[in-house]
């Protein structure tokens, strides 16, 4: 009953954080695609000025990223969030990706094809 108490608490807590800072969330956001348009047209572009012209603007987005504290409040609130139903569903939390090995010979043939085509 206590555990189920502080993960119904830690989740109403973690929802209220998340929704505050909503509008940080999207401004991060908004943030992550213009760093990540800098550096793509960085880049692709041949000339000096581009060149220069795009790292600046991906160094303004990372700046207006870093500066946009709440956002990563809000993305560790959703974190804790998942957290929480995980938990409430006695599923496992498990933060490492798990390599599912089949015998199925259509992918093995794929993955041996991929890499002698390298």
């Amino acid at each position: 009953m206590k555990k189920r108490f502080g993960l119904l608490t830690l989740g109403i807590i973690a929802g209220i954080v998340a929704l505050a800072n909503l509008g940080s969330l999207l401004a991060l956001g908004v943030s992550a695609a213009i760093v990540f348009a800098g550096v793509h047209f960085y880049l692709k572009s041949d000339s000096t000025f581009l060149k220069i012209f795009w790292a600046s603007v991906g160094i303004l987005g990372l700046i207006s990223a870093v500066v946009n504290v709440p956002g990563f409040f809000g993305i560790l609130a959703i974190l804790a969030v998942w957290y929480v139903v995980k938990k409430w569903n006695n599923e496992e939390v498990n933060f490492s990706s798990s390599i599912v090995k089949t015998d199925d010979p259509f992918v093995n043939f794929e993955k041996q094809w991929n890499e002698l085509s390298k």
